[in-house]
């Protein structure tokens, strides 16, 4: 009876062995197979893996591992705004990290700490600052009372990062630099420059531009700096070598005496050498970025030099049509002089403008860096202005329409009207019937939406490509130059904006102007 139970027992063990290396293996064939669906971005079924492995290495007791999958995981929860989820899975691993200190009997601060991290930046997001604070300070005695000096680094980026996010730049500046200087004494450049980086796609992606160039320039800044860091800590190297050899050579016999100032000599050679090497260095390194800023301004010209050698090509061809409407014109003048009298003119009248707009189009593309004056309007207001003023255009059964919000629209009013009235006019000569709509939508904090729809014709899909194109194609100038869109298109440009059609849109046309204040 007792070596059944010890064979079943020793079955039992066996069992339990075989149980625990299958869920190992599982759980790291997960993390793998989620890795590789976060780099095919297919992010639900990665974070589906990230949960599964996270939840066998917590059962496994290997808590280190199963909170860096829980956090990957939750991290692609708020990709989707899907918080609810995220904040869920954080309970469920402070549930994990207390009942792992429990079986173990000790404290996992460093767990803790990347979980509150994890909830913090959740709220950061949703722009939560009394809970965001509340979670900075849980941060802060996390940090504090583990006495880790990597934990106090990630504090003081978190501090820089809530302060920078809130407005608050004196206190983001001040931690910032308390950061900088811990990774300066620890000569961790790379460090440094990771926090910039983060700091300026923080800025980018709450379109504060004021905060990215400031950063930006700072960077800059440091970039430089880090660079004769590094040469004066190889100098010093060279210093140390130097003097340890100096010290050497004084400890030997005096007969050595003449071969010290050999070895001085070759030293300050090398430290010369080295000196010219950096030199050498930083000049190649401002080289290359010149080098790219030139190559770059060298593409642009390339391209704006395509666009005025197939303009010199095509000029006579763009005239063509009309100056033989003006001949043809001239030679029955005798005719019917009054009408052909009223064609010339318009016909020199679409010369003209086509001359004006050639100018105007040039003007913009040289001053594309120069920004327009702005000035708040009211946007219903000025949406009804715009339409007003078309409205002797619109043909008869066709209905308009000003969907726009009583609120102050940071802008330069001249330019946009100029847009908003050309697409508008373009509308009201295009449709025959149903009706034109002009839309003003608050996409964003600092993104707003000028949306012209029509129940025209539309545009046809070969043209679409072009569209903003000058000079693509040749065109009858008494029917219009097709300059209007590109000019309007380099106006939205200077403004900080893009104009764009939107190819969805099937019931006639759509226009898209798209401004970032």
């Amino acid at each position: 009876m007792k070596i059944q139970v010890f064979i079943f027992s020793v079955f039992l063990y066996i069992c339990s062995i075989s149980y625990s290396q299958n869920t190992a293996n599982n759980a790291n064939e997960w993390v793998k197979q989620a890795e590789s669906s976060l780099s095919q971005k297919e992010y639900i079924k990665a974070r589906y893996l990230f949960k599964l492995a996270y939840g066998s290495f917590a059962n496994q007791g290997n808590y280190t591992k199963a909170i860096e999958c829980g956090i990957k995981a939750n991290s692609l929860f708020t990709r989707e705004n899907l918080y609810k989820e995220a904040f869920d899975l954080c309970r469920d691993m402070d549930q994990r990290i207390r009942e792992g200190e429990q079986k173990q009997n000790k404290a996992f601060p460093d767990l803790k700490f990347l979980v509150t991290k994890e909830r913090f930046l959740m709220y950061i997001s949703l722009k939560n600052a009394a809970q965001a604070k509340v979670q900075l300070d849980r941060l802060e005695e996390i940090a504090q009372a583990s006495q880790s000096s990597e934990l106090n680094k990630a504090l003081l980026y978190a501090k820089a990062n809530y302060y920078y996010t809130f407005g608050q730049n004196a206190q983001g500046d001040t931690y910032f630099r308390q950061l900088i200087s811990e990774y300066k004494s620890q000569k961790e450049y790379e460090k440094i420059n990771d926090c910039y980086r983060n700091l300026i796609s923080i800025a980018r992606k709450a379109n504060n531009v004021s905060f990215m160039d400031r950063m930006y320039r700072n960077f800059m800044v440091w970039a430089d700096s880090v660079k004769i860091l590094t040469a004066q800590d190889e100098l010093n190297v060279l210093k140390q070598k130097y003097d340890k050899s100096l010290k050497t050579i004084q400890e030997k016999d005096s007969s050595l005496k003449n071969r010290q100032y050999t070895i001085i000599g070759l030293c300050t050679v090398i430290a010369i050498l080295s000196a010219a090497l950096v030199v050498i260095i930083f000049v190649l390194l401002r080289f290359v970025l010149s080098n790219k800023r030139l190559k770059k301004n060298i593409s642009i010209a390339n391209d704006h030099n395509e666009l005025k050698t197939k303009f010199i090509q095509n000029i006579s061809a763009q005239m063509g049509p009309t100056l033989d409407s003006l001949s043809a014109s001239a030679e029955s003048l005798s005719d019917i002089a009054e009408t052909q009298s009223i064609q010339m003119q318009r016909q020199i009248n679409a010369l003209k403008k086509f001359s004006d707009d050639i100018q105007e189009l040039s003007s913009l593309e040289n001053s594309l860096s120069d920004i327009y004056e702005m000035e708040m309007i009211n946007a219903n207001r000025f949406c009804e202005s715009v339409m007003n003023s078309v409205r002797d255009k619109v043909q008869p059964g066709v209905s308009v329409m000003v969907n726009a919000i009583n609120m102050q629209v940071k802008t330069n009013p001249v330019q946009l009207e100029k847009i908003l009235s050309h697409l508008l006019a373009n509308a009201a000569i295009h449709t025959q019937s149903g009706k034109i709509m002009l839309d003003y939508k608050k996409r964003g904090a600092h993104t707003h939406q000028f949306i012209v729809t029509d129940n025209g014709p539309g545009i046809p899909a070969e043209r679409q490509e072009n569209l903003f194109k000058p000079f693509a194609e040749i065109k009858d100038l008494t029917q219009g130059d097709g300059l209007g869109l590109p000019i309007c298109s380099l106006i939205a440009v200077k403004m900080n904006g893009s104009l764009t059609l939107d190819t969805s849109y099937t019931r006639g046309c759509r226009f898209v102007l798209e401004l970032h204040v």
